[in-house]
């Protein structure tokens, strides 16, 4: 809804400030002039510089209307993210940044908060991938959406896991970046895949360089360590049980995950794209926004998008007119004088 408001120029602190100053000045000077016996002014030359100063006060303060759009400029620039969500990017042996130990989704969930502050203004999309890929949210500029996704991502329930296959996100992705590709050919596309590496389906992994048609750039993001965790077991709600882990059927023992880089690299490899192990030491950083895009398209999105537009041209004309009256007074004054 439009409204008015106040957007001071100078802040909040200098603009009041000077506003107020600049009252007291012309109050102070209408008072040291009626004090004095001889002057020429008179009671409008009094009423002309109050409001002159005061119209300076109120452009100080700048009043403005508030207009709401749900268009933006956006950076030619589409990410796209997949993220795994098997039951083993439950394991509590990832670092991100620090030396806590955090679950590999919690890694995850971090590394897509960075991707989304490494391109702002950029366009999105994210994809879940498991047991099978989804498009969960279509490409969009609002990265809040993503960051809110990326936060909401629940697991895999083990009593409906098949085997995780790391190719499932191959299709989701490349049927969104055709797309992209269609509507805006000269954009600069990205993807970014998250994930442990772990494949337990018997199934032969089909490669990613079908992606290689549309991606300008890849990174491949390993979470999770080598050494591996004992996997918890996901309930049909996606929480994680802490105190009940999947039992390797071969020996009968609680099963054990481990980070497989080989295959990340390999994947990163197919995409012409790179490989980035997130750890303590390690994070998505600026070193990893390399093709980024210059230039910008205006978008509709679908968040309402407030902004101030400055109201400050009718003072602007009526100190002109005071400030002209004044010129006029003080010429008449002055042939008097003579």
């Amino acid at each position: 809804m439009n409204g008015l408001t106040l957007s001071p120029v100078f802040g909040w602190i200098i603009s009041p400030l000077l506003a107020a100053l600049v009252i007291a000045a012309a109050i102070g000077h209408v008072m040291w002039m009626t004090s004095r016996r001889h002057v020429d002014a008179t009671k409008a030359t009094y009423v002309r510089r109050i409001l002159a100063a005061v119209t300076i006060a109120v452009m100080l303060v700048t009043p403005g209307t508030v207009r709401v759009t749900q268009s933006k400029a956006v950076n030619t620039t589409d990410v796209f993210i997949a993220v795994d969500i098997t039951g083993s990017m439950a394991v509590a042996d990832a670092h991100y940044g620090s030396s806590a130990t955090i679950t590999r989704i919690e890694a995850a969930r971090k590394a897509v908060a960075d991707i989304t502050a490494l391109y702002p203004d950029a366009s999105f999309a994210a994809v879940g991938f498991g047991t099978s890929g989804t498009l969960d949210v279509p490409l969009t500029p609002d990265a809040q959406a993503i960051t809110n996704w990326a936060e909401a991502l629940t697991l895999e329930p083990t009593s409906s896991s098949a085997g995780s296959n790391l190719d499932k996100a191959i299709d989701p992705l490349l049927t969104t970046m055709k797309s992209a590709h269609d509507q805006h050919p000269d954009d600069t596309m990205l993807v970014y895949y998250i994930s442990d590496g772990e494949q337990t389906s018997t199934k032969t992994r089909r490669t990613f360089s079908s992606l290689r048609a549309y991606a300008d750039d890849a990174v491949a993001v390993g979470v999770g360590s080598t050494k591996g965790g004992r996997i918890p077991q996901i309930d049909s709600t996606g929480a994680i049980r802490s105190d009940k882990f999947v039992t390797d059927p071969t020996t009968k023992q609680p099963g054990v995950s481990m980070l497989d880089e080989k295959s990340l690299k390999t994947i990163a490899d197919e995409m012409s794209g790179s490989y980035v192990h997130a750890d303590a030491d390690r994070t998505l950083g600026s070193q990893d926004a390399k093709t980024t895009s210059k230039d910008y398209r205006m978008a509709n999105t679908h968040q309402d998008r407030e902004r101030v537009v400055p109201l400050v041209w009718p003072f602007a004309i009526l100190l002109t007119l005071l400030l002209a009256w004044e010129a006029v007074d003080w010429a008449r004054t002055s042939r008097r004088l003579l």
